[in-house]
């Protein structure tokens, strides 16, 4: 089984999205039995909550499910369980060194959403929490969870 976790900081706005993106592009693709996608947040603030209305409401203008999602803290399990850990900005990136476990315990490849969208000329997903930019997240997200299904279909040779 194929575990991709997608992080960022409350998860409540970019890793939900990009979990809801991700999960409906493995449906489409018929990978539902193959590859199981969450998300987290570096920081607890928002456990237990739906994700933000701006994220719900972009979804649900692209028909993307999105009800089970409540928000998570990254776990040094998380590190072991994952196959994949996909942060969505540099400080994500740094924030979950404090919760990865020693080397010879880890099984994720940790990478930036971002590097799957190198045409974007950013390397940092910004945080619509701050911005209120859903729109442009959303097609940032959408394009690099493509190509992100791309690369790991390769990868795994699935």
């Amino acid at each position: 089984m194929i575990q991709v976790l997608f992080v960022c900081l409350g998860n409540i706005c970019r890793s939900p999205m990009a979990e809801a993106v991700f999960r409906h592009k493995v449906k489409q693709a018929g990978l539902e039995g193959v590859i199981v996608v969450d998300s987290a947040g570096t920081g607890d603030w928002h456990t237990g909550e739906r994700p933000h209305h701006g994220t719900r409401k972009i979804l649900d203008q692209y028909g993307i499910d999105h009800q089970s999602l409540r928000a998570r803290q990254v776990k040094s399990q998380d590190f072991e369980q994952f196959t994949y850990i996909i942060a969505m900005d540099d400080s994500n990136v740094r924030n979950l060194q404090s919760f990865a476990p020693d080397r010879d315990k880890q099984n994720a490849e940790v990478r930036k959403l971002l590097e799957f969208a190198p045409s974007r000329g950013v390397r940092d997903v910004p945080d619509p929490y701050y911005t209120g930019n859903f729109q442009e997240v959303y097609e940032m997200v959408e394009e690099s969870c493509d190509r992100l299904l791309a690369y790991i279909r390769e990868a795994q040779g699935i």
